[in-house]
């Protein structure tokens, strides 16, 4: 392979590892949506006060989020996509 190989490549690939974030990032939501309604709910009607007022409801929602979105459950999602790839072939 050269370099225009390559470069092709790499490029492919973020592409690819965006996707699979976005994906990963939705069905995080997903899996998450009664806290984020729960905190959007302590947020309605708020400015400034909602830093403090929903500080219980924020850290629960960002608590699942993590869950569903670190690098282990990426790592999941990759090789899935690359066994689903192979499957293909």
């Amino acid at each position: 392979m050269g370099i225009r190989e390559d470069a092709a490549q790499s490029r492919m690939k973020k592409k690819v590892e965006e996707a699979l974030r976005s994906k990963m990032k939705a069905q995080a939501l997903k899996e998450c949506d009664p806290l984020v309604a729960k905190f959007a709910e302590c947020a309605k009607g708020r400015l400034f006060s909602v830093v403090w007022a929903c500080r219980a409801q924020s850290k629960e929602t960002n608590a699942c989020l993590h869950r569903y979105t670190n690098d282990e459950a990426f790592e999941k999602y990759k090789k899935q996509y690359e066994e689903q790839a192979l499957q293909k072939l």
